[in-house]
């Protein structure tokens, strides 16, 4: 028997009006996903616990049966694992994501945020603006003084590490969450390091506004690298085996760290395919190829899919819908057809993380529904994979248990 996770993160939605007041789950044609949720199981669960943020950092964490109210440390502690980065006592890791501020001579604080990943900035491009900006002779002594280095994230995700700082009180809020609105409000509070990190993300916006990388792709209708955003603040944390908590092991498919992040702390192994990019572009067939090899030579496999969800943040509709049903027609009916090739029996999870929300290009932290289909079986109960139809089945308070219903340990 193999057993399969497969997260399409950020699909679930609620009813869009240009939709005609369908989901973009309900909109998308996925008639194979919806043919193998109609004979397994369809519910609905409840991934991000009460009280905690809408994330797929605490998603994921349930979703692997790691209860967020224990091991959540922060959503940069568990990407930076994925680097191997090692957080020493006193350290503290951020998210320092490359974004997009509205251009203009207005003050920092009345500047609107754009975009969460700089338009979703080439790799290399990302690398070499912030190493840039932390060897520029007046950003690199400020950030000596607050103790912080930049570990690049090889996307616009670069983990920053800072030494010997306190953040008990700090509020730092995810940019993803606040596309469009005045900054504000949302730049770094609550303690004396907030004030810190905001200096660094001011003479970040002053430095780079105008550097010769950033005119170069507004010349080229691109948008441009020109601030920093600290978020997703944490410490070290120490996740349980995954081997010794269900007696499986196998690795994770993703572009994403933190999903890498996660399967390190776990004991399980982590992939990232040639063409993986965590965007719409990604390479689909070598995510389900590399999935397949590691069947070969274990019983469980995990494939993330980052695309529903920054195709929403990007406010790309269409760019959902497509992603999703991409995930049937290159994911989804291909896995099942070679696992028939190779006369493998089979359960599948499928689920979105969290909800992205068209209406806000945020998340939420609403029930998602899953699917688990066993190929031994047919329930004949009916139920496509959309939010409605997990709504008529079963309701799992808390992913955690999801792990244990794939392995038929409930």
């Amino acid at each position: 028997m193999k057993y399969i996770l497969i997260i399409g993160d950020g699909m679930a939605d609620n009813p869009v009006p240009e939709l005609g007041g369908l989901t973009p789950l309900q909109y998308a044609k996925k008639p194979f996903i919806d043919e193998l949720a109609r004979k397994g199981e369809v519910g609905s669960v409840m991934n991000v616990p009460e009280g905690l943020p809408a994330g797929s950092d605490t998603a994921i964490l349930s979703i692997f049966g790691c209860d967020p109210n224990r091991y959540f440390k922060g959503r940069a502690p568990l990407e930076a694992a994925a680097s191997g980065i090692v957080l020493n006592d006193g350290d503290i890791a951020y998210r320092c994501n490359m974004v997009t501020y509205e251009d203009g001579d207005m003050p920092f604080e009345e500047k609107r945020i754009l975009s969460h990943s700089a338009g979703s900035i080439e790799a290399d491009v990302s690398d070499e603006i912030v190493t840039a900006l932390f060897s520029d002779p007046g950003f690199a002594p400020l950030a000596e003084k607050a103790g912080m280095k930049v570990n690049l994230g090889h996307s616009f995700r670069h983990i920053g590490q800072q030494s010997g700082a306190d953040i008990t009180g700090i509020k730092l809020i995810p940019p993803h969450d606040h596309l469009g609105e005045k900054i504000g409000p949302l730049l770094p509070s609550g303690c004396e390091n907030a004030e810190v990190l905001l200096g660094l993300m001011k003479k970040a916006h002053e430095i780079l506004d105008r550097h010769p990388l950033n005119e170069k792709r507004r010349a080229e209708g691109k948008l441009p690298a020109n601030g920093i955003w600290f978020w997703a603040e944490g410490t070290a944390v120490k996740l349980p085996s995954f081997t010794d908590s269900y007696g499986y092991d196998g690795a994770v498919v993703s572009a994403v760290p933190l999903c890498h992040g996660i399967a390190v702390l776990c004991g399980l192994d982590m992939v990232c395919p040639e063409g993986a990019t965590g965007e719409i572009d990604t390479n689909y067939e070598n995510k389900l190829q590399a999935a397949l090899d590691i069947l070969e030579e274990h019983d469980f496999a995990a494939v993330h899919v980052e695309a529903p969800d920054e195709c929403t943040h990007n406010g790309d509709l269409s760019g959902k819908i497509q992603s999703i049903e991409w995930l049937d027609t290159r994911m989804v009916k291909p896995l099942d057809d070679a696992m028939k090739e190779r006369g493998w029996d089979y359960r599948l999870l499928f689920l979105s993380d969290h909800k992205t929300l068209t209406s806000t290009r945020g998340h939420d932290g609403d029930p998602v529904p899953y699917m688990i289909y066993d190929s031994r079986f047919d329930s004949r109960a009916g139920f496509p994979y959309t939010e409605e139809g997990g709504m008529q089945g079963p309701m799992l308070n808390s992913g955690v248990a999801l792990m244990s219903v794939l392995f038929e340990q409930l």
